[in-house]
């Protein structure tokens, strides 16, 4: 999922429990899930903004060197305008877009 591209809101909606239930059933199921997909996307969002300051890391540490790059300064703060992980992964869950399984629930061979 590119979550760049994503309809999810930025701010926090209230959402129906029922809503968030119905394909399993169980409350705290749907939110493990939606948990353990957020801490996916984080991990992915991580990765890529790291990957991307990289480029600008400066191996010189002496305070003289220090100075703000304009091109740092802008990613930084289109990642943070980003929505959430949770509210990522809260939209993927009821778009229907996260696969998830419970092995204690699949018939033993």
């Amino acid at each position: 999922m590119d979550y760049k591209k994503s309809n999810a809101p930025v701010d926090t909606v209230t959402r129906n429990i029922m809503d968030l239930c119905k394909d399993t059933g169980n409350i705290y199921e749907s939110v493990v899930i939606i948990s353990k997909r957020a801490n996916q996307i984080s991990a992915e969002i991580k990765q890529d903004l790291s990957k991307k300051l990289q480029e600008f890391a400066s191996y010189n540490d002496t305070l003289e060197e220090v100075f703000e790059n304009r091109e740092q300064i802008e990613i930084s703060r289109y990642y943070e305008k980003l929505p959430k992980p949770t509210l990522l992964a809260t939209q993927e869950f009821i778009d229907g877009n996260v696969y998830w399984r419970d092995p204690s629930k699949e018939p033993q061979i």
